[in-house]
């Protein structure tokens, strides 16, 4: 019997009269009390009135899973577990979100799911016309919006991306590539021989590694060495190619534009000094691009000019930062690789995954720490490197079972945070997940580069003499840039195209660079919107900056988005300085324009007037989020007051290794910091689960 309007008004009055499991029209009241609350997306809602459309007979477990599904996809899960759903619902559907205290009564996925029973779950949805079993290769089955892979509910594109990432893995993995005859030489020019009783050289390893496969992956922490290894591994590649006259296609990229810069920059300085000829040296690139432009983005879609249908023109890529690539991204490069080109992943694996959905490094790199070497491949890395990996404490593949790891090296020494790093020994025990040996550290005070700050209330004015003057001596705060803008300004009367304009410039934009506050929010007092208002109306007190309008001298801005025309990427940071003018009727009369560092690894800069820029904000605090591939001198990480989904060790393991030299860890509430360190990021996925079970590809 079909309700009467004023049914409806009491159930969507009283959520506990509806009846979910039984009823699709009180599933859609029920879900769209969950949108009104920010429970859900209005995007799910609109899925699943999509669905129900389609298939006006579907049972409402099918439509409540496809809503579940598409709220994950939004949590960064590729896929929804049901049995691991039912065990606990609130906390795997992270529902209700934290900070909603439930005034009102609402019916929580707990009280929905109680009596749901996760085999019969499992029947209902393999027997949907909207459902495909994961098996099934049918033409029918393709036409299916989800997919059904054991205990695991799929929206299609998602299933589509893993199946794709899967066999293109398969496939390099078993592609074996033929290292140089002379490898343990060249290994040797480039790192020198191996000393007994040394600590074992990684890099060397990860370089030899590299050689013999279409696809290696070399993740580490901060300071182990990375780009340098990569460096090298560009010049053992390269070098024989260019003896045998037929030089490597090698291409860079990122998935950022400021994370692309900071390479370029990285590799421009470490190429000058490698060991090789000139030949070589020209042969091996320091530009790097983002991922999306290397495959040619075509604006308002999803779709790439580079694909499977007209592949990328390499014979080598190298992907920097490769943890903030989302599945969707990770199966459009896959597919758009030449068959025999050689891939490189980069990244640190303990750091935050991608905004988007997926952390395919994380789920690749899940035995890094463990080895798993086969004793053909160890005995191969022993051979070429001469190291001895005896002592190594690494696990030994003996069954076959982990064919990633044979191509997976992860680097362990770091040489900007030894052992007498207190920033080192915090990232640690955070990333660790020992809260109390954490806590213990930054209450000691042993170390000269760690710092606590737990403030008394939101105004507490040591924050404020925090974010001015730093810490003394070394640490420093916003005004150290703005003295130096002050200070070092060239003569008024100086024309535009003098150097002075350019270095004094660059050494604003250094110094902006000593400095950065780090949130783990955007809303609230303690987040990026609030902050950036609060400092800046502190600086204004100060007497650092005249702040009457949107644009200031002094203002630093962020890219939020790309702009190639400007030649700008997201993430990268401008400030706003005062310049003469360079021809008109107010020729010489000082105008704004915002300084951006060109990244080239020659210390330029460029100059854009502010009218040009669209897509900034204000960035004395960012978020952690838009911090990574970046690093900073002094970093401040500021905590919010309460408990936040985004709280967890990856997000304060990344603040806290954006720090070059000094850390300091705000705290507006005790107790957070050690919440936020038992929490892990858990994204679900079936890719790490598809490489472990072997057996056919499934397309």
């Amino acid at each position: 019997m079909s309700r009467t309007f004023a049914d409806l008004s009491s159930a969507i009055d009283n959520p506990s009269s509806l009846a979910p499991l039984t009823s699709a029209s009180d599933l859609l009241i029920l879900l769209e009390r969950w949108v009104e609350r920010g429970w859900l997306r209005s995007l799910d809602k609109a899925f699943i009135g999509f669905l129900y459309e389609l298939a006006p007979q579907s049972d409402p477990l099918v439509l409540l899973a496809a809503a579940l599904t598409s709220h994950q996809l939004g949590h960064g899960h590729v896929c929804l577990d049901l049995f691991e759903t039912l065990k606990a619902p609130d906390f795997a559907l992270s529902l209700p979100p934290e900070g909603d205290e439930q005034s009102d009564v609402l019916l929580l996925p707990s009280q929905l799911l109680e009596t749901l029973d996760g085999a019969h779950w499992c029947k209902v949805l393999a027997s949907s016309a909207l459902v495909a079993l994961a098996a099934d290769n049918s033409e029918a089955a393709h036409q299916r919006p989800l997919v059904l892979s054991g205990k695991r509910l799929y929206l299609r594109r998602y299933w589509a991306y893993e199946r794709r990432i899967d066999a293109a893995l398969r496939t390099r993995l078993a592609q074996g590539e033929t290292p140089p005859d002379d490898l343990p030489q060249r290994l040797d020019e480039l790192f020198g021989p191996a000393r007994p009783g040394a600590v074992i050289d990684w890099q060397k390893l990860a370089c030899a590694l590299a050689t013999r496969g279409a696809f290696s992956i070399i993740t580490g922490g901060p300071g182990t060495g990375k780009t340098t290894t990569v460096v090298r591994l560009l010049a053992l590649l390269q070098a024989p190619a260019v003896e045998a006259g037929q030089p490597l296609r090698i291409r860079l990229a990122a998935p950022t534009g400021k994370a692309a810069a900071r390479l370029t920059e990285s590799i421009s300085q470490q190429v000058q000094s490698l060991q090789v000829t000139e030949d070589v040296r020209e042969k091996i690139p320091c530009d790097v691009t983002t991922v999306h432009r290397l495959l040619g983005s075509r604006p308002g879609t999803r779709h790439f000019r580079h694909h499977a249908g007209n592949r990328l023109p390499l014979d080598v890529l190298v992907v920097d930062e490769a943890s903030m690539i989302d599945l969707e991204m990770m199966a459009n490069l896959l597919d758009a690789l030449p068959a025999h080109a050689r891939l490189v992943l980069l990244g640190d694996k303990d750091q935050l995954a991608s905004v988007e959905a997926g952390a395919v490094l994380g789920d690749l790199c899940r035995d890094a720490e463990a080895g798993w070497y086969n004793p053909q491949t160890r005995q191969w890395l022993e051979s070429v490197s001469g190291e001895s990996l005896q002592d190594s404490g690494l696990h030994e593949d003996r069954d076959g079972s982990h064919p990633l790891a044979q191509q997976l090296v992860m680097l362990r020494h770091s040489r900007r945070f030894g052992e007498g790093s207190g920033i080192g020994q915090l990232a640690r025990r955070v990333n660790q997940q020992l809260p109390e040996e954490a806590r213990q550290l930054l209450a000691a005070g042993h170390y000269d580069d760690v710092f606590s700050l737990p403030l008394k209330g939101e105004h507490d004015h040591t924050f404020e003499r925090l974010l001015l003057d730093g810490h003394g001596e070394g640490p420093k705060g916003y005004r150290h840039y703005l003295n130096i803008l002050r200070q070092q300004r060239p003569p008024a009367e100086r024309p535009l195209e003098h150097p002075d304009w350019s270095n004094w410039a660059r050494e604003v934009l250094q110094a902006f660079d000593t400095f950065q506050l780090l949130c783990a929010v955007r809303k609230g007092p303690w987040g990026v919107e609030g902050l950036n208002l609060r400092i800046t109306e502190t600086l204004v007190k100060a007497r650092l900056i005249e702040h009457d309008q949107q644009w200031y001298e002094g203002r630093p801005v962020l890219m939020t988005r790309n702009d190639y025309g400007l030649g700008l990427m997201n993430g990268d940071i401008g400030i706003a300085l005062k310049l003469p003018e360079r021809e008109g009727p107010d020729a010489g009369k000082p105008v704004l324009r915002v300084a951006f560092p060109r990244n080239d690894g020659q210390g330029g800069v460029r100059f854009v007037l502010p009218s040009r820029l669209n897509d900034v904000e204000t960035v004395y605090a960012m978020t952690v989020h838009k911090s990574q591939g970046s690093e900073f001198a002094h970093t401040a990480l500021i905590l919010p007051d309460a408990l936040n989904p985004v709280l967890t060790k990856e997000l304060i393991y990344t603040g806290i290794t954006r720090a070059k030299h000094w850390f300091t860890l705000i705290e507006p509430r005790a107790g957070v910091f050690e919440e936020a360190v038992q929490r892990k990021v858990k994204r679900l996925s079936g890719l790490m689960l598809e490489l472990e079970e072997g057996g056919e590809v499934r397309e």
